[in-house]
C-alpha cells in the first residue's frame, strides 16, 4: 500500500486498571461506593507493579508513559497505604503469609520490572525513606548491553520520524506521523498490528525502524537500564531484592519450549554469576494471557520459583496459594496517578464488576 494511513487513537485494555476510565475511577472513591464491596474482594493482599520511576520529560508524545510513575506518586502511596492499615512485605513474606494462611493484617510487595537505571536513583530513596522492601525483576541481557528496549526505541523513532513505511506481515504500509495527533495514532497503528506477529519479526522490524530513523538502540540501553556494578549496588540495599525476569524479556508464551526454557535458565545463569545468588522469584515478561500461559506456568515450577508473577490484573486471595505461578499484580499505572485510584482499586471492587465483562482475562 502505498498511500499514508492514517490510523484511530487506541490503547490496549491493560492500561485500564480493572477495564476502568480514571474519571470512573474517581467516582467510585467520590461516591463512597468502593468501601461499600464486600470485604472478600479486597482479599488478602496485593503485589503492585511497577516500571519505571522518574519526573515527566514535558514531551507531548509519550505511549510509554503509562510504565512510567514519578517519585511523589511513589511516595503518595506508600503513605496512603499505610495509613490505611497495609503491610509492606517483600515477595518471601508474601508466599509465607500465602501458604501459612497468615492473614491478619493486608500486605503489599512492591515491583519493579526489567532493570531500569532509575529503580536505583529515583525508586530505591523512596522506599529506603519508609522503610519499604521492593523488588526489581531483572532481564539480564540488559545489563549486560545486549537487550533492545524496542518499546522505547519504537517510541523514539515515531518521535523523530514525519512518515513511516513499516513492514507488516500484511504488506508495507506508510503511517503519517509528523504531529502529535498522527504520532500517536502510529503508535497505536504500529505497536499493536507488530505485537500481533512473532516478536522475533516485531524486533527485526522495529530495529530496522530504529536505523533508518537513527535511533542507536544499543546507546538507548545504556542511556535506561542498569549495567551490573549499579545492579550490585541496588542489591547490596538490604531492603531490594534481585529477582528473575528471563535473560532477552520475550514473551514466553510465543517462543516454543525449548528456547522459553533456555530464556528463564540463561537469565538464572547470569543471576548467578554475577550476584552470586539464584533468584527465588519470577516475573513473566509482559504477562498477559497472550505472553504467559499454563505452559509458562508449569516451566516456572519446574525451575523452582517460590512465586511467579503475571500482569494480570487483581488481587491476592487465599486460593492464590495452590497457584503460586500464576500471581497477578496490580499496577501503578502512569496514566492514573491518583493514590485515590489506588486506594479504589485495592478494594477489589472494579475488578470484580469488571469480571462479567473480561471473563478470564482478569484475574
Amino acid at each position: 500500500m502505498s498511500e499514508v494511513a492514517k490510523a484511530p487513537m487506541l490503547r490496549s485494555p491493560a492500561v485500564r486498571p480493572g477495564g476502568w476510565t480514571k474519571k470512573a475511577l474517581l467516582a467510585l472513591h467520590a461516591s463512597g461506593m468502593y468501601r461499600l464491596a464486600p470485604k472478600s474482594l479486597a482479599g488478602v493482599g496485593a503485589i503492585l507493579m511497577l516500571h519505571r520511576v522518574r519526573e515527566p520529560d514535558g514531551s507531548n508524545f509519550t505511549p510509554n508513559g503509562i510504565l512510567e510513575i514519578t517519585p511523589t506518586f511513589l511516595d503518595a502511596t506508600i503513605r496512603r497505604l499505610g495509613e490505611i492499615g497495609y503491610d509492606f512485605v517483600d515477595l518471601d513474606e508474601a508466599v509465607r503469609r500465602l501458604q501459612e494462611r497468615d492473614f491478619a493484617k493486608p500486605f503489599v510487595v512492591f515491583t519493579l520490572d526489567d532493570g531500569y537505571r532509575d529503580n536505583l536513583t529515583n525508586a530505591a530513596p523512596v522506599f529506603s525513606r519508609h522503610d519499604v522492601p521492593f523488588t526489581v525483576y531483572l532481564a539480564t541481557d540488559l545489563p549486560d548491553g545486549t537487550a533492545e528496549l524496542w518499546w522505547v526505541a519504537l517510541e523514539r523513532v515515531i518521535a523523530r520520524a514525519h512518515k513511516l513505511r513499516v513492514r507488516f506481515a500484511e504488506g508495507d504500509e506508510t503511517i503519517a506521523c509528523a504531529t502529535t495527533v498522527e504520532k500517536n495514532a502510529a503508535w497505536s497503528a504500529i505497536y499493536w498490528r507488530l505485537r500481533s506477529g512473532s516478536e522475533d519479526a516485531m524486533r527485526a522490524e522495529i530495529h530496522r525502524l530504529a536505523v533508518e530513523q537513527r535511533v542507536d538502540m544499543s546507546t538507548l540501553t545504556r542511556e535506561l537500564a542498569m549495567n551490573w556494578d549499579e545492579v550490585r549496588l541496588l542489591a547490596a540495599n538490604p531492603l531490594a531484592r534481585i529477582e528473575a525476569h528471563t535473560a532477552g524479556h520475550f514473551a514466553l508464551a510465543r517462543l516454543p519450549e525449548n528456547r522459553a526454557r533456555d530464556e528463564i535458565a540463561r537469565g538464572l545463569a547470569r543471576h548467578e554469576a554475577e550476584l552470586g545468588r539464584r533468584p527465588r522469584h519470577f516475573s513473566y515478561p509482559y504477562g498477559d494471557p497472550a505472553s504467559a500461559g499454563i505452559r509458562d506456568f508449569a516451566l516456572a515450577g519446574e525451575f523452582g520459583f517460590a512465586s511467579a508473577t503475571t500482569t494480570r490484573k487483581g488481587l491476592l486471595h487465599p486460593s492464590h496459594a495452590a497457584r503460586m505461578t500464576a500471581l497477578p499484580r496490580v499496577s501503578l499505572n502512569g496514566d492514573y496517578q491518583d493514590v485515590r485510584i489506588v486506594e479504589v482499586l485495592l478494594s477489589g471492587q472494579p475488578f470484580a464488576l469488571a469480571k462479567p465483562l473480561a471473563g478470564a482475562s482478569v484475574d
